[in-house]
């Protein structure tokens, strides 16, 4: 049984600037962390009697309806799944479009019945902001073939027990809502009367359900174009009386094969018609190399079509225009959207301080809270400026995000450190830090913060600005909760918006600190200054010390053994050349001049941006990507649909080296035996996609999941279909969950 219920997102336009390409996460980070905690109670409630009748919650009431009072032996029955969903809600259709995730059903059958598959009714067009979904508001009907054996007894009844999940939303929030739905079937000889509550309502259903009808349809990919044809069937009876078809709307089947929210438009002609679609992102970067399936919907009657890649048919255009409403769109602002967002942004923030690559930053903290607790304007000036400097980064990268992504660069949250330079310039950073905070030199308070002695050697104002600035580089390997949903929806809203939603994040990363150092009372908490401040200074240093070696790590990852002994000379080099920058200090503090130590130091310190410059120029090694214990194998779309082909289970990592929650992750739930013996068990595929260096093909899967960075982690079912999105901070129950369906 699926416990997690997760979001599915769609390919967008990553080159389109007004929306740049990125589906925006529905659900609630809580609503899922509350499902993951659901499998027990879904043990108790699978081993006790499931009552029939309508079930459900204040927004959305389900229930199993027969088309018929009874069943006969050897008959085909229909049960749909009634839904009777609240007023400002929708549930999705098969291909919820930009986002959303369609109502799953898992039977539970006596032996000998089988369940088809649900007859999807035309849903409508819901427009939340720039996206659009296809689903269905207040009462539908969901009909499911039923065989029923000819062995089956007259006289008795048939229990049929679907398991479903409903995916509920609002144009604020997103709820799964999971029910156990019975209905007791009788069976009897004869040909059975209609269902008097709601035989006649679902026979309306399943003859308006669209259907196959012989039509033959053509697609066509030219100059970023997609034109649809279809002639044949009923559309050439339609076409040769008045007014034949005015309204035209193709709803795919595959979410990837057009952008939803994009106008479609089209011509008559005396055989059929065509319609100008806008492709999606992955046809736009793969080609038309399959068939284009799903359902075109006329205000003449809607039919099931698959379109073989081919110039357009003959008859098909010429005549009038056809306007794209055959289904009216439901309506929708977003702005609540934006505000929740907002909240997100804010949320996440917080929790950012908790995560591991912050972990660095808190030793500048705490020794800028300790350096100036009792002086109370100085800790005022130095946690606005700390605020600052947190704001401003958040705006330089957001804007040069927003900027990049407009013109159709395919990159995310965290892309600075996909840079070799970026990372060997941080790295280099750390160190000088470490040593500054050793005492191999002093640039007083320019990075720690304002207090006495050595710390007070320069205006700590700066340093506690270029803290905020250095803390939003280091935190960027790390997305906290909340986060993912936040940075999704800042990517697609418009820009004030999206820089609205950078500062929040902004605002909750720097509110702790600037807390305490506008609190007097809090203040007062912390020591006087005294030697225990030095010792203190003396031990932040090796943090920075740990974020230099795993820095040059990751640049070891990123590049080559080659590039890596460049990089460690470079910060021998600096090293040497601060160090000496510490005796010329102490020769000039006595009254010296030490002038040759003072060259020898610039020397040293131009000679260190030479080798990290080289470094970073380095050409990456063919090294295999670490996988652990796990066997893995590299990311491709291919692979995931061999895979599925082959009916296999997939299960994909997304990572990079520099995301320290994704290493925290393999470490703590990917690595251990029991996910180990539960991969092999479900012959599941293991598939590692690496983004520690740029990749577009995995940032456009990225956006296509609603994700502007890594972790991701996608399990797709051994049927085919969409994956489900595991929760960022994994556990070893959660996967093996996944794997295993308990």
């Amino acid at each position: 049984m699926r416990l997690l219920f997760s979001i599915l997102f769609k390919a967008g336009r990553p080159r389109d600037g007004s929306r740049f390409g990125v589906r925006l996460l529905l659900v609630l980070n809580l609503g899922l962390l509350l499902g993951l905690a659901s499998p027990a109670l879904a043990q108790v409630r699978s081993q006790a009697p499931v009552e029939t009748g309508a079930q459900g919650e204040e927004n959305i009431r389900a229930e199993l309806i027969p088309l018929t009072r009874w069943a006969a032996p050897g008959s085909t029955a229909v049960v749909a799944v009634r839904q009777q969903i609240a007023e400002g809600w929708h549930t999705y259709w098969r291909n919820p479009g930009d986002s959303g995730g369609p109502t799953t059903l898992n039977w539970r059958l006596p032996p000998g019945v089988e369940a088809g598959e649900i007859v999807w009714p035309l849903p409508t067009r819901q427009r939340l902001m720039s996206l659009v979904n296809y689903g269905y508001s207040g009462e539908v009907y969901l009909p499911v073939p039923i065989e029923i054996p000819a062995s089956a007894r007259p006289g008795t009844t048939l229990p049929l027990v679907a398991d479903a999940l409903f995916l509920v939303c609002s144009d604020q929030m997103c709820v799964p809502v999971q029910m156990s739905l019975r209905l007791d079937l009788p069976i009897r000889e004869g040909a059975p009367p209609l269902d008097p509550d709601h035989g006649g309502a679902l026979q309306a259903v399943l003859e308006a359900a669209p259907r196959p009808a012989g039509i033959e349809a053509r697609a066509a990919l030219e100059n970023g174009v997609l034109t649809l044809s279809a002639a044949g069937g009923p559309l050439a009876e339609i076409m040769g009386r008045a007014p034949g078809v005015t309204q035209a709307y193709f709803y795919p089947y595959d979410s990837s094969v057009i952008d939803h929210a994009a106008a479609q438009s089209g011509q008559a002609g005396p055989r059929g018609l065509s319609l100008t679609l806008t492709p999606g992102a992955d046809l736009k970067a793969q080609g038309l190399t399959r068939p284009v399936s799903g359902v075109l919907a006329t205000d003449a009657g809607a039919w099931e079509i698959t379109a073989q890649p081919g110039p357009p048919l003959p008859g098909t255009a010429g005549g009038a225009a056809l306007s794209g409403e055959a289904a009216p769109p439901a309506e929708g602002t977003g702005a609540g959207l934006i505000l929740q967002s907002i909240l997100f942004a804010f949320v996440g923030g917080l929790i950012l301080n908790l995560m591991p690559c912050v972990f660095p930053i808190l030793a500048m903290k705490a020794a800028a809270l300790a350096a100036s607790a009792h002086q109370a304007g100085e800790a005022r000036r130095d946690g606005l400026l700390f605020l600052a400097g947190v704001l401003s980064s958040f705006l330089v990268l957001a804007g040069v995000l927003l900027i990049l992504r407009a013109g159709g660069e395919a990159i995310g949250w965290g892309f600075q450190l996909q840079s070799p330079a970026v990372i060997a310039g941080l790295a280099l950073l750390m160190l000088g830090v470490g040593l500054n905070l050793s005492g191999v030199f002093h640039v007083g308070a320019g990075l720690q913060g304002a207090g006495s002695g050595p710390l007070s050697r320069l205006p700590g104002g700066v340093g506690a600005f270029f803290t905020g600035v250095l803390a939003v580089v280091v935190a960027a390997p790390c997305t906290a909760p909340f986060m993912a949903a936040a940075l999704g929806a800042a990517l697609l809203a418009p820009w004030p918006a999206a820089l609205a939603i950078f500062l929040m994040l902004g605002l909750g990363l720097a509110l702790p600190y600037v807390a305490v150092s506008l609190s007097p009372g809090l203040l007062r908490r912390f020591p006087r200054p005294g030697p225990w401040m030095e010792r203190l200074k003396a031990l932040l240093a090796f943090p920075m010390y740990g974020a230099a070696l795993w820095l040059v790590w990751v640049f070891s990852r990123q590049t080559g053994p080659e590039a890596l002994a460049l990089v460690l000379a470079a910060g021998l080099m600096l090293a040497f050349g601060l160090w000496l920058s510490g005796v010329n200090q102490a020769h000039r503090a006595q009254g010296g001049t030490a002038v040759v130590s003072a060259v020898a130091a610039a020397l040293a310190l131009l000679l260190a941006v030479g080798f990290a410059g080289l470094a970073a120029t380095r050409p990456p090694s063919a090294a295999a990507a670490e996988t652990g214990p796990l066997t893995a194998a590299p990311w491709s779309t291919e692979a995931v649909r061999a895979a599925q082909a082959a009916g296999r289970p997939v299960l994909v990592n997304f990572t990079a080296d520099w995301c320290v929650t994704c290493k925290i992750n393999e470490r703590a739930a990917l690595s251990s035996p029991r996910v180990a013996e539960a991969l092999k068990a479900s012959n599941t595929l293991y598939l590692v996609g690496d983004w520690t260096r740029r990749d577009d093909a995995i940032s456009r899967e990225l956006e296509r999941h609603g994700r502007s960075g890594v972790p991701l982690y996608l399990f797709y079912p051994a049927a085919g279909g969409e994956p489900r999105i595991l929760p960022q901070l994994l556990t070893e129950g959660v996967v093996v969950e996944a794997l295993t369906g308990r």
